[in-house]
C-alpha cells in the first residue's frame, strides 16, 4: 500500500528543491558578478544556520579581532559587525522563548552605553546619514555603523558566560584571530591567483617614502600582529610565566614578535607594547623580586647597544624608534618629524572649533563636494585652510583621542565616554580583586589593557570609533568570563560572635524592658 503523506512530503521537497537548483544554477553563470556573492552567501547563511544557533557566541568572539570581511554584501561589512548583529538576534529570541534563563546585565555600563548610542543616534539624525556604497551623496555612514556595532558588540559578547574550564580556549579564540594582520603583508610575495584572499581580508602592506630613499615597504600588519603576541602571551602566562617559567621559548616568542613589528614604522605600537608589559610587570608585583634588577640591567644594555646599531637597522624600524634620542638617518627622523607636525598643525586648526560643537557635533557626514575640493576639483566650493579639510579631518580621523569625541559627538559624547571607562574600570577591578584564582592573569592583563589606552587614548593617539571596539572587547570577555562583576566573598560570622552580639543586644534593651515592666 502506498504511503500518500509520505508521497506528498516527497513532492513538496522536490517542489522546493528543483527550482531553487535551477535558480542557483543560473546565477552561477556569472560567478564573478556581486549579485552572484550575495545570493550564494544568502543561501550558505541559512544552510549554516543551525550551526549559528549553537555556536553563534564563540564564532562572535573569534570575529572580533580577525579583520575579516564579508565582501559580498553591500558596503563589505566587517564580519564582526555581521556577528554581533547575527548573536543578538538569536540570543533575543532564545531568551524570549525561554532557552535563556536569564542574561548576564552590568547596570552601571549597560546605562553607559545605551546613553552613548542615543548620542550617537541624535548626533547622526541631525547632522546627517550616508553611505556611498547605497549611492548617498553624503558618506560616513559606516563609522557610524562601526561605532554603533561597537557599543551593540558589548551585550553581545557579555549575554553568555563562559565557562571556566573554557576560558583559556575563549581567550585565545578572541586574541589570536588578530594575527591574521600577517596576510596583509604577504601581497608582494604572494602569486597572483591567491590574492583573491585579499577579499576576505585587508591589505596592511604599503610603500612609503622615507626623504631621499627609495621606497620601502612597510609591514603594518606586522605591528598588529606583534601587539598580539604580547598582549596573548601575557593574557595566558602574564609577566612571571613568560619570564620565570624556566621556558625560554616564551621570551623568545617575544622578541622575534617585537622585532617584526619595527618593521611595521608605527611608534604608537612600540610605545602600547611597551607600556603594557611594564604596567603588568607592576601590577603583579614583579617590582619585588629580582625580576626587577634583571630588567633594569637588560633595558640598559639594550639601549647602550642600540646606540651604535640603529643607523643599521631597517629604514621602517628606524622610524619605529624615532622618538628615541638615537642616531637614526636623517631622512628617517625627518619623515617621523613630518609626520609629527601634520597633526599638530591640524590639531591647531580644529581646536578653534570645539567651542560651537560642543552642544552638537559635526557628526561624521562628509559631503561629496568636500571630498572635490581636496582631490582638486575647481568646480567644489569650500572655506578654511588645508589643515582643516585634509582628508583625515573630513573623515574625523583627527588622530587624538579627545578631539575625536567632543568634535564629532560634542560635550555629550564626552560625558559617555566618562562615564563608560569609569564603569568599565569598576568592573575590571573587582574582577581582578575578587575573581576566580584561575582568571588572576587574564584578569590582570584585561585591567592594565583598558587602563592603559585610556592613557594612549587621552595623551598620545586615539579615535572614538575605533577605539570603542577595543574597549566593548576588552570589557564583554571580562564580564563573560566572570559571569558580571565579582564581588567579595562575605566573611562567615562565627556561632560565638553571634551569641556576644546577641547578648550585647539584649543588655542594652533589658533597661528599656524594665521600665516598661514597672509601668
Amino acid at each position: 500500500m502506498n504511503n500518500a503523506p509520505a508521497i506528498l512530503r516527497t513532492l513538496i521537497i522536490y517542489a522546493v528543491i528543483v527550482p531553487l537548483a535551477v535558480f542557483i544554477g543560473y546565477v552561477l553563470t556569472n560567478p564573478l558578478d556581486t549579485s552572484t556573492f550575495t545570493t550564494a552567501g544568502i543561501l550558505a547563511a541559512i544552510l549554516v544556520f543551525p550551526l549559528l544557533l549553537r555556536w553563534h557566541h564563540p564564532l562572535l568572539i573569534f570575529s572580533w579581532n580577525s579583520g575579516m570581511y564579508i565582501f559580498f554584501l553591500p558596503g563589505r561589512p566587517e564580519l564582526w559587525i555581521t556577528m554581533t548583529i547575527t548573536s543578538l538576534i538569536i540570543t533575543l529570541l532564545q531568551r524570549a522563548m525561554g532557552g535563556v534563563k536569564q542574561l548576564i546585565g552590568v547596570s552601571q555600563v549597560t546605562w553607559s552605553l545605551i546613553f552613548l548610542i542615543g548620542v550617537v543616534l541624535v548626533t547622526g539624525k541631525l547632522t546627517g546619514l550616508g553611505v556611498h556604497a547605497f549611492g548617498s551623496d553624503l558618506s560616513g555612514g559606516r563609522r557610524y555603523a562601526t561605532l554603533l556595532g561597537s557599543l551593540l558588540g558589548y551585550f553581545a559578547l557579555s549575554s553568555r558566560p563562559i565557562p571556566p574550564e573554557r576560558a583559556n580556549l575563549y581567550v585565545g579564540l578572541f586574541f589570536l584571530p588578530g594575527l591574521f594582520a600577517i596576510i596583509g603583508d604577504l601581497w608582494s610575495v604572494l602569486p597572483e591567483p591567491l590574492h583573491y584572499i585579499y577579499l576576505f581580508f585587508p591589505n596592511y602592506g604599503s610603500m612609503i617614502s622615507v626623504g631621499s630613499f627609495e621606497q620601502d615597504l612597510r609591514f603594518g600588519g606586522g605591528s598588529a600582529a606583534a601587539a598580539i603576541v604580547f598582549i596573548y602571551m601575557q593574557a595566558r602566562y602574564g609577566v612571571r610565566g613568560i619570564f620565570l617559567s624556566g621556558k625560554p621559548w616564551r621570551w623568545l616568542i617575544l622578541i622575534v614578535a617585537f622585532g617584526y613589528g619595527m618593521l611595521g614604522g608605527f611608534r604608537s605600537s612600540i610605545m602600547v607594547i611597551a607600556l603594557v608589559l611594564f604596567a603588568q610587570f607592576f601590577v603583579e608585583g614583579l617590582h619585588r623580586t629580582k625580576l626587577l634588577f634583571i630588567f633594569v640591567i637588560t633595558g640598559v644594555l639594550g639601549g647602550v647597544a642600540l646606540v651604535p646599531l640603529a643607523p643599521h637597522l631597517p629604514h621602517t624600524a628606524q622610524r619605529a624608534l624615532a622618538f628615541l634620542p638615537l642616531n637614526i638617518d636623517p631622512a628617517v627622523r625627518r619623515s617621523a618629524e613630518d609626520s609629527s607636525d601634520w597633526r599638530f598643525d591640524m590639531w591647531k586648526a580644529l581646536l578653534p572649533q570645539v567651542p560651537q560643537h560642543l552642544l552638537l557635533g559635526k557628526g561624521y557626514a562628509v559631503n561629496r563636494r568636500d571630498i572635490d575640493w581636496l582631490s582638486g576639483n575647481d568646480t567644489a566650493i569650500n572655506t578654511g585652510s588645508f589643515e582643516e579639510n585634509q582628508l583625515y579631518a573630513l573623515n574625523g580621523n583627527y588622530h587624538s583621542g579627545p578631539l575625536t569625541v567632543i568634535l564629532i559627538f560634542g560635550i555629550w559624547g564626552v560625558i559617555g565616554l566618562l562615564w563608560f571607562w569609569s564603569a568599565g574600570i569598576w568592573v575590571l577591578y573587582n574582577n581582578y580583586l575578587h575573581g576566580n584564582p584561575a582568571l588572576r592573569t587574564v584578569n590582570t592583563l584585561l585591567l592594565v589593557l583598558f587602563a592603559v589606552r585610556i592613557l594612549f587614548y587621552l595623551l598620545i593617539f586615539g579615535d572614538f570609533g575605533s577605539d570603542m571596539l577595543n574597549f566593548c572587547g576588552w570589557l564583554g570577555l571580562s564580564v563573560s568570563l566572570n559571569g558580571g562583576v565579582c564581588r567579595p566573598a562575605p566573611v562567615p560570622v562565627r556561632a560565638a560572635d553571634k551569641l556576644h552580639s546577641f547578648r550585647g543586644i539584649r543588655a542594652h534593651l533589658q533597661p528599656t524592658l524594665r521600665r516598661h515592666q514597672s509601668h
